[in-house]
């Protein structure tokens, strides 16, 4: 397998760019993935779920994309606009330097906002320029067939339920059913592409240079603006706001959902079958989300999670799941079907792509807990629950304490068989303490008592039997010796003091059987069979947990250099992926929320004990 798999990603390697060579842009409604060769690869319109326009990502022949770069040699540098989602990629070359301006307006009108409009503002800043650009779009995952027509300097793509409009300050010339044009810009002089959703409620307008550097101005001040409420001061200010940024881009407006990440199945190992489609609100990364941002000062995105939850999400549906689902769509949709697109190659010839995710019906008790904590905090610092609010809260609790004790397919969401997980357990325990101290410092009405004596039963069971003699460590699921990096959340969620013997304990058998050079691997999956084939890389949110726990142990010299260790496996821009692979490499979806939202924690956490 080892050697089918170099053999693999060998063969296709020249077609397609690391995931970490990658920026984001996006409107809070859908995102675009732009490579440093120029290229637009990943790209849903009008929203992060919906089916691909451009996913060359995934398949180099048949998945589409828009391309504009130098056609000289030229080196290429890539960073934001500061502050900002503007992201600007730069040419440089013999004869000059060009740059390449890429954003999505946001907000404006209900036609602006339905438009969602993608401009390519492309400038020379320095001597001459030669450019190339190329739009190939592949509808609904490179599956369905479009037309062409051109009007002026517009064309117009249509498929059987979709139109986009490419406006234009050059020429195109027709090639098939894409467009391609070849010009040069001298010192001062520009170029302008925007793509358009077209429909009959938005009508066709061009984007002249005037309308563009107008559009420029006011996105690159929406994004200043925002990342002024920010109250965060450390040491690594410019790391925690690209990441409160990047969150920023995965939340849905019209719902004030949160998304996992950007994309669906790139791969968390070249050539192996853990892809998956992240493009959904899982409970957990969402109320996560909300967390780190309300530390940061952003409660108006806690506020609107918060109404999704009311408006969408109600507790009690009768399913052997529990009465909230462990995802959703962005819209509130319960069913998300999984599915192969068989068609499409996967990123470096790594198949399946999949598209749904059948994850969505498993029992994972840890949500209770996470979604528990993050009302609680949000009543803490940013607004006072509902009474409807809280009657849903109680009915959650209710549903923990009847059905905490019971295996599930814990977080990692494992496809092999269900097990008692230690984490689970331990996000049960979190959901009915939290209630108890919000029913306390609200005074409102909860049979108390019956909730203390389910938080302590949970909590002696953990004692008990999550506890290792052998191991001298908590582990995974009872009755196991297998170490899991989930339970580095212990003391985060204050369970157990982070100064505890057996934690002390446990924190040095992680270290020594899950952490590679700050590293983390979530567990062994050769230890723990998960049902799936193949490896995978460190999983970088496990990464920023043990920062966490080395901090919060007093440890703060090794936390330290943990965490500028971990700084390191950025990519150019600040972004990461999923997973870091064994030479360093992004894996799996990307930009990964998860991922983020644990590094401003850590990176919060560590300066408070650096004073």
């Amino acid at each position: 397998m080892a050697d089918t798999t170099s053999f693999l990603g060998a063969q296709a390697g020249s077609r397609y760019l690391p995931i970490a060579d990658h920026g984001l842009i996006g409107d809070l409604r859908t995102v675009a993935l732009v490579g440093t060769n120029g290229t637009i690869d990943w790209y849903c319109c009008p929203s992060f779920d919906a089916p691909s326009v451009f996913a060359s990502l995934l398949d180099a022949e048949r998945g589409g994309f828009f391309s504009l770069r130098a056609t000289v040699p030229a080196r290429t540098k890539q960073f934001y606009f500061p502050d900002t989602n503007v992201l600007i990629t730069r040419f440089y070359t013999k004869e000059g330097v060009g740059e390449v301006q890429d954003f999505m307006p946001v907000g404006g009108t209900a036609q602006e906002v339905e438009r969602h409009r993608l401009i390519r503002r492309v400038l020379c800043v320095r001597g001459t320029v030669p450019f190339r650009v190329r739009v190939a779009p592949r509808f609904h995952y490179g599956a369905a067939s479009h037309t062409l027509r051109m009007l002026d300097n517009s064309a117009i793509f249509e498929c059987k339920d979709r139109s986009l409009a490419l406006h234009t300050t050059v020429a195109l010339d027709e090639d098939g059913t894409d467009v391609c044009a070849d010009f040069k810009l001298s010192e001062g002089e520009s170029a302008v592409f925007a793509l358009d959703q077209f429909t009959d409620e938005v009508d066709l307008r061009g984007c002249p240079h005037a309308e563009a550097e107008q559009q420029f101005a006011a996105t690159v001040n929406y994004w200043r603006s925002w990342l002024r409420q920010s109250r965060y001061r450390g040491r690594w200010r410019e790391m925690v706001h690209r990441s409160a940024l990047t969150l920023k881009l995965l939340t849905y407006a019209p719902t004030g959902a949160i998304v996992a990440a950007a994309t669906t199945s790139l791969p968390e190992q070249i050539g192996g079958e853990r892809n998956w489609d992240y493009r959904y609100v899982w409970m957990r990364d969402a109320s996560f989300c909300v967390y780190a941002l309300l530390r940061l000062g952003f409660t108006s995105e806690a506020e609107e999670f918060m109404n999704f939850l009311s408006t969408h999400i109600g507790p009690g549906d009768g399913k052997a799941s529990g009465p909230l689902q462990i995802m959703y769509g962005i819209d509130g949709r319960t069913a998300l079907p999984e599915r192969v697109l068989s068609h499409l190659e996967g990123h470096l010839g790594s198949a399946p792509v999949r598209i749904g995710n059948a994850a969505a019906n498993q029992l994972q008790l840890d949500i209770y807990g996470a979604l528990v904590d993050s009302i609680y905090l949000y009543d803490k610092w940013a607004k006072p629950i509902s009474s409807d609010q809280w009657d849903d809260v109680c009915a959650l609790v209710d549903w923990v304490c009847a059905h905490w004790d019971q295996p599930d397919e814990g977080v990692w969401e494992t496809r092999g068989s269900s097990k008692k997980f230690l984490y689970s357990q331990l996000m049960c325990w979190v959901a009915v303490e939290r209630a108890i101290r919000l029913a306390n410092r609200r005074g409102l009405p909860a049979d108390l008592a019956h909730w203390r004596c389910c938080r302590d039963t949970i909590y002696r069971r953990i004692m008990d039997r999550g506890w290792s003699e052998k191991r001298r460590a908590f582990v995974q699921y009872e009755g196991a010796d297998v170490l899991d990096a989930a339970v580095l959340m212990m003391p985060m969620m204050k369970f157990i003091a982070p100064t505890d013997p057996k934690w002390l304990s446990t924190l040095d058998a992680l270290s020594k059987d899950l952490v590679s050079d700050s590293l983390v691997y979530r567990y062994d999956p050769q230890a723990s069979p998960d049902g799936l084939r193949g490896e995978e890389g460190t999983f970088s949110i496990c990464s920023f947990w043990y920062v966490e726990a080395l901090t919060r142990a007093g440890r703060i010299d090794e936390a330290r250099l943990a965490f500028e260790k971990m700084l390191t496996y950025a990519n150019h821009l600040g972004l990461y992926a999923e997973e870091i692979g064994r030479t360093g490499e992004q894996q799996g979806n990307f930009p990964q929320a998860f991922t983020h939202l644990s590094l401003i924690s850590a990176a919060y956490n560590l300066d408070k004990s650096l004073g």
